[in-house]
């Protein structure tokens, strides 16, 4: 389907397809307060005690960095309240898969979580991996995926901006940026507490507390802690993993020194502790194929094959080795500071400084089975420091912002292999493992403008453009474990105990390293209709770039570490936003067309002696098209539906060759995407009802689907009868809540996730001799109590 085709039936009437449109419910849950409201053409839903409705006019969004109503915004968001995020049980960017349209969440092997929105994502296993999705709390960066696991604490709202957001957001945005924003300290005092036990033993507490400490300062804390037995079983004997052990919190100070001076303080941190989930293994599938002619490759092989390899569909089961720790030890921490001074009544400067850390270690069993076959601790560490600095203001008719930004990062990783696989032997000697570092020192400056200029009372224009340069220093290679039967004893006498094997441009072995440097200019334009104060039709046309990377390969040669270059994507939208029967309606929609030069995925590539293995490639040309319609109905006082649905076609164009997970070189002109639906249904609705004097009631059934996809490009050769071995399945998860609520103060809920217990899972990976699948989370059902004071 062509994009004109899109267009035309969007503008008779008939999208392509219908996505959600939340805005829940305006009273208190958790430890969350609502400020403001919700959803992409959605309300906040009628209060708990049954107050008036708000409609779609009167949202508002800071999606372009000032506050505006989110029917004024030419931009296709999706805002939710920290109300209904609470509400849902949303307690992480993963769980935003359930209410945002187009948005799709995977874990990889080694736990880095992967976000997409529109097919537009980024696969890869480091710790130091730069998502195409980037998010921000308060418009502070978390530019790396794995920092993001608390970002979801004490929430006012969250807003996804689809499509790239380089101009005013950076690169590393191409497929759309979230915008946590934090509940704010207040100048009275306020205090609330929420706690949920759950199957296999959840127990989650959290809470904030805040008000004022002196006349011009104002502070918020907030805490969340989550506790959980393991719910992994294990294929082969009584033994349990996936315990849940971890903890966030945040400390916010609102400053005004002197009236035209606003500071505010963000200063939070997490700790993990929890046992990294394992893989389900489907299958054995050596990386390399030659003959197994060491006495410990022979009998690592002879028990792969000969392995209980799950033939059902149960997602609890997984494996690992006896005896195995698999807790984590990760630990994030960052500052930040946004000055804001008003130069004048309609001029303002505005610096957002930050500093962050991640200190990451996990051990991860790679062939996910309980045979130790391969073994890979791996710690990560990463330092991140960003400045922007920019000027705002108006002139008559036109809005303007002017500014800069500049970072500076260092990522470290080292993985430490032991194995015992299909590629740990060279002859009759079998080497017991490998090490791989990969190092970066990242500089990044960037300069950009934005421009909006109300040409008629209905009619707007925007311009935006931004210039970046990116420096990447890069230092890695592949060493020796530096046991005694180490790589090295294949080279005696050349390789000193640890030292690097990596072949370089001078035929000696040592630490490769190299440098990348890029420059690109992201830029958009827009022209939006008000055709009434609750009717907008809006026409977007975007550029924006993801920068290049290097792979974490066990590279023999300097040549496996060359980077994929840069990506880019050029995106066009058009759509409308509605509220409509005196805002009891609300409909948007967008069709949207991208054109994809140098595409960023994980595929494979064969290593010499190691065999098959991930390695990062580059798709030179490729598209997605599509649409989306989004519609909430308020239709009695305290009912709220909301539907939606999302079509995505991606597709590579031209030839792109690229290995497959069964060591085969193909063609993957023509494929779709891995990991990207074609459809996404989403459906939510809930009944809010007076029971006495200030009681109220609520009911409500939330329901997500996708339909099926694959995993990796070219999967479907090799595959088993007429079921790809990578195939993601279609499914759908259906959740529930009840509850009483009182005075908006107290609340109890009683909930439950995935009722059906529907077994389904959301990878399949191929890195060592298996071929595994990252499964879903079973049925739960717990009790929730809050309380706000």
């Amino acid at each position: 389907m062509k994009l004109g085709k899109s267009l035309a039936f969007l503008i008779l009437g008939y999208p392509l397809s219908v996505g959600l449109i939340q805005a829940q419910s305006t009273g208190t849950h958790g430890a969350t307060e609502a400020n403001s409201a919700a959803q992409d053409s959605s309300a906040s839903a009628d209060a708990r005690a049954g107050s008036a409705v708000t409609g779609l006019s009167e949202i508002v969004v800071t999606a372009e960095k000032r506050s505006e109503k989110l029917s004024d915004v030419p931009l296709s968001i999706t805002a939710i309240t920290g109300n209904q995020l609470a509400d849902r049980g949303i307690v992480s960017t993963a769980d935003l898969e359930k209410l945002v349209p187009g948005f799709t969440y995977r874990s990889s092997q080694y736990g880095t979580p992967i976000f997409s929105i529109r097919g537009i994502g980024f696969y890869d296993e480091q710790v130091a991996l730069e998502p195409t999705v980037t998010v921000y709390v308060d418009q502070v960066p978390l530019p790396y995926a794995r920092m993001t696991e608390g970002a979801a604490l004490d929430l006012e709202r969250v807003e996804v901006l689809k499509g790239p957001q380089g101009t005013l957001f950076g690169q590393n945005s191409t497929g759309g940026a979230v915008n946590y924003i934090a509940a704010k300290p207040t100048d009275t005092f306020a205090a609330g507490a929420n706690a949920t036990y759950a199957r296999f033993n959840e127990i989650d507490a959290g809470g904030f507390v805040g008000g004022p400490l002196t006349t011009d300062l104002n502070a918020r804390l907030s805490f969340r802690t989550e506790h959980r037995d393991g719910w992994q079983k294990s294929i082969t004997r009584d033994d349990s993993n996936g315990a849940r052990n971890f903890s966030a919190g945040r400390l916010l100070l609102d400053w005004t020194p002197v009236d035209r001076l606003h500071l505010e303080v963000n200063l939070n941190g997490w700790s993990d502790k929890s046992e990294v989930l394992v893989s389900q293994p489907r299958g054995y599938l050596p990386v390399n194929t030659a003959p197994q002619t060491s006495a410990v490759t022979i009998a690592t092989a002879t028990a792969l094959a000969n392995y209980p390899y799950p033939t059902g569909n149960d997602n609890r089961l997984g494996d690992w080795n006896p005896g195995a720790d698999l807790r984590r030890n990760d630990r994030f921490y960052q500052g930040a500071i946004q000055a804001k001074y008003a130069l004048g009544d309609s001029l303002r400067l505005v610096s957002i400084s930050s500093y962050a850390r991640l200190d990451s270690f996990a051990r991860i069993d790679i062939d996910a089975t309980s045979v130790n076959a391969a073994f890979v601790p791996i710690s990560g560490h990463i330092r991140s420091f960003s400045e922007e600095l920019r000027l705002e203001g108006e002139v008559g008719d036109w809005k303007w912002v002017v500014g800069g930004n500049y970072a500076a990062d260092e990522t470290r990783e080292l993985q430490l292999s032991t194995l015992n696989g299909s590629n740990s032997q060279v002859g009759t000697y079998h080497f017991s493992g490998v090490n791989i570092s990969n190092n970066d020192s990242i500089g990044d400056s960037a300069g950009f403008g934005n421009l909006d200029y109300q040409i008629t009372d209905t009619v707007r224009i925007q311009g935006g453009v931004r210039y970046t340069k990116e420096t990447r220093d890069f230092n890695g290679c592949l060493a020796d474990n530096g046991a005694a039967n180490g790589f090295r004893a294949v080279f005696p006498g050349s390789i000193p105990p640890g030292g690097c094997v990596t072949f370089l441009p001078n035929g000696q072995s040592g630490l490769y390293r190299t440098s990348l440097d890029q420059s690109n200019t992201s830029w958009r334009s827009s022209i939006n209709w008000k055709i009434t104060p609750d009717i907008l039709l809006y026409a977007n046309a975007t550029k924006g770039f993801k920068a290049g990377s290097f792979s974490t390969l066990p590279a023999v040669s300097y040549l496996q570490l060359i980077p994929v270059p840069q990506e880019s994507v050029l995106a066009y939208e058009a759509g409308f936003k509605a509220s409509v029967v005196d805002h009891t309606v609300d409909v948007t929609g967008a069709a949207f067309y991208y054109d994809y030069t140098d595409k960023q995925l994980q595929g494979y590539l064969l290593v010499p002696p190691f065999g098959n293995l991930p390695n990062l490639v580059s798709i030179p040309k490729s598209r997605v098209e599509g649409g989306e319609l989004n519609a909430t109905v308020r239709p009695l006082n305290g009912l709220q539906i909301s539907l939606s649905a999302t079509y995505v076609d991606s597709r590579v164009l031209g030839t792109a060759m690229v290995g497959n997970p069964f060591g085969a070189s193909i063609n993957a002109s023509g494929e779709a995407f891995p990991a990207t639906p074609t459809w996404q249904l989403q459906a939510d609705g809930e009944y809010n009802f007076p029971l006495s004097g200030t009681w109220s009631a609520f009911v409500g059934l939330g329901f997500s689907y996708r339909t099926s996809t694959v995993a990796a490009f070219g999967s479907k050769t090799g595959s088993v009868g007429t079921q790809s071995d990578f195939n993601i399945d279609a499914y759908g998860l259906l959740d529930a809540r009840a509850g009483i609520d009182f005075s908006n103060s107290y609340r109890v809920e009683v909930f439950g996730k995935n009722i059906t217990n529907k077994q389904y899972w959301t990878n399949v990976t191929h890195i060592y001799d298996t071929y595994d699948r990252t499964t879903g989370f079973p049925v739960t059902y717990g009790i929730t109590a809050s309380a706000k004071f």
